[in-house]
């Protein structure tokens, strides 16, 4: 057998820094990486390893092997563990898998959809990030003697006048910013993300170069536990009895059909209502306790004010009124608003230009006026026109 200590020559790594101490100091100091299997976490490894820290893998069952292993382009399922448990050999660095899979059912999977249930469109991944990722598994590389825990992401950080800030990373078509908006001061102090300053090519090229498995693997792909998107199917499966029948409305109060479930629609949507009165009509609210679904034309969409919640502010002094930029989909450019913090967790959001389709349930993330710096972000509760 061969020695797994001489399989990957690290050397044409760059020597990054964490910035956790002296680099004399490197081999005292362990770092935790959460590996998921996939090609960026295994290079974040291989760079922390190539750095001299004491390197620890760390990859998460997040549910059922025999169901994950048959789904492609599914993160934490059976063959990423074990793409992640050859990296980590190949590295030559301790491996560890933890089954979460009751944490990741509780804190993501129940919550997704229940909040599907109230008529609000989820975003699972922000709080697999907020939950199980940055509170469970940072607490358990805590408990490991880490002084740091590195992850994949494609975010910068950067110590500022008022602690950690976060940044866009260079690679802005792989930025991250918008799924970690709820990451908080505590957290990253302890956070290191040292694929900020690398794009996916050259990530991909590293991985080569080192002959990692993962080099060619394709990126994981929409929410890891919704095989092929099919949210109804997965929110039956968990709640059987939640196929409910209601009614479709116009916005004039006519009833125009009937629904088998509030599961089936999200606002914004056009195609698939089951009603046709000749105009084209979209989705513009849904009312889950009525279990009605609302529609009318596409300009009843706009919105312009958006009352948030649960808001994480990383923005410093905010006592007035502040000019930013936001976010309110991931796939979005940062637009014109102002931002005004309200206090428990609250924030009220004026868009310089309505947009269309802003629902309930997803994030709207805060940016500097120069689009580079994350301010934070908060959960939409509700909107309105103006």
């Amino acid at each position: 057998m061969s020695d797994t200590k001489t399989m990957i020559d690290l050397s044409a790594l760059p020597d990054i820094d964490l910035n956790i101490g002296p680099a004399s100091a490197r081999a005292s100091q362990r770092v935790v990486v959460a590996m998921s299997g996939g090609v960026d976490s295994s290079v974040a490894a291989a760079l922390v390893k190539r750095a001299g820290y004491d390197t620890v893998g760390v990859t998460l069952q997040l549910y059922d092997h025999g169901e994950a292993i048959s789904r492609k382009g599914a993160c934490c399922a059976g063959q990423d563990i074990h793409d992640a448990r050859t990296v980590a050999a190949g590295l030559d660095i301790p491996h560890y898998v933890l089954d979460y899979e009751s944490r990741f059912r509780e804190s993501v999977m129940d919550e997704f959809v229940d909040s599907y249930l109230a008529g609000n469109t989820p975003i699972p991944c922000i709080r697999c990030n907020e939950t199980v990722k940055f509170r469970d598994l940072l607490g358990m590389a805590k408990e490991l003697g880490a002084v740091a825990m590195v992850t994949g992401h494609y975010i910068a950080t950067r110590r500022g006048a008022d602690g950690w800030e976060m940044h866009r990373p260079v690679d802005l078509a792989r930025d991250q910013s918008y799924f970690l908006f709820s990451t908080t001061q505590e957290q990253l102090d302890f956070l290191r993300f040292p694929l900020a300053e690398l794009t996916k090519d050259e990530i991909r090229d590293f991985a080569g170069q080192l002959g990692l498995v993962v080099a060619e693997k394709p990126d994981s792909q929409d929410i890891c536990f919704v095989p092929n998107g099919d949210y109804a199917g997965v929110i039956k499966r968990l709640r059987p009895d939640c196929s409910l029948p209601g009614e479709i409305l116009h916005m004039d109060g006519s009833v125009l059909g009937q629904h088998q479930g509030v599961l089936h629609y999200t606002v914004g949507q056009r195609r698939g209502l089951g009603v046709a009165v000749g105009d084209p009509l979209y989705v513009v609210s849904i009312d889950a306790d009525a279990r009605q679904v609302i529609v009318g034309p596409r300009e009843a969409l706009a919105r312009q004010k958006i009352l948030l919640s649960e808001v994480n502010w990383l923005g410093g002094d905010a006592s007035q009124a502040l000019d930013v930029r936001v976010r309110i989909r991931s796939t979005s450019e940062p637009a014109a608003a102002q931002i005004t913090l309200t206090g428990a967790g609250q924030a009220e959001i004026h868009l310089a230009t309505a947009e269309e389709g802003v629902s309930p349930g997803q994030a709207c993330v805060f940016y500097a006026a120069d689009e580079e710096r994350l301010l934070g972000g908060g959960w939409i509760a509700s909107t309105a026109l103006s």
